[in-house]
């Protein structure tokens, strides 16, 4: 009884100091326990509930957007006085899905039909490569690039062709490029939702480190 009481005191200590001391080490200490428990905990534990080893992927890339860049383009054209919304997306990029057969009534059902921002949060489940369909929003990577990539398919027989919403086209020469002939080994998971943003910290890493590359 002695032994549980001091084991909780302890505890009690150890709480106190991470989230209610406002010391600097204090400070510094919780930062890393909570991204020790996120890393070695959190991450794990929904990568086996969802059935992926990337449970949660932040978006560090404009090719899912449906608005312009920031030279004023969006899939390959420039379009004038352009407001982001569906209809005007599809006006200016509709037609590389309709010309494969797929109309803009059957996009608009598509999971994530308004494509997704630089800095969001995808969540993701694994997925069997027999369930995954037309329209679907999928994470994968190849050796075309080492990154784990997030793009829509568009085609699927053996293997899957994939497009940015954003993007001009598809193909190892395309804007985005690594989309076609993804097989099942190379497929994390599905996208399920989006968390607006919060992945922004790790696109800030990302572009501090390229600029010192």
């Amino acid at each position: 009884m002695k032994r549980a009481k001091s084991i909780k005191q302890y505890l009690k200590k150890i709480w106190y100091f991470l989230w209610e001391d406002d010391s600097l080490i204090s400070w510094v200490a919780s930062v890393v326990f909570a991204f020790l428990l996120i890393k070695f905990i959190i991450f794990p534990g929904l990568g086996l509930i969802l059935g992926t080893k990337f449970p949660i992927v932040a978006v560090v890339s404009g090719s899912m957007e449906h608005s312009v860049d920031n030279g004023g383009f969006l899939c390959g054209k420039k379009p004038e006085n352009y407001t982001k919304n569906f209809d005007n997306w599809w006006e200016v990029c509709g037609g590389f899905y309709e010309g494969r057969g797929i109309s803009k009534e059957e996009f608009r059902l598509y999971p994530l039909s308004d494509g997704f921002n630089t800095g969001d949060i995808i969540t993701l489940r694994g997925i069997k490569f027999t369930d995954i369909k037309i329209g679907d929003v999928i994470v994968f990577t190849n050796s075309c690039r080492n990154e784990p990539i997030i793009h829509r398919v568009v085609e699927k027989d053996d293997t899957i062709t994939t497009k940015g919403d954003h993007n001009a086209q598809i193909g190892k020469n395309g804007v985005g490029g690594c989309d076609e002939d993804i097989a099942e080994d190379e497929i994390y998971g599905k996208a399920l939702f989006r968390i607006p943003y919060l992945g922004y910290l790790k696109k800030i890493v990302i572009d501090v480190a390229s600029s010192y590359s």
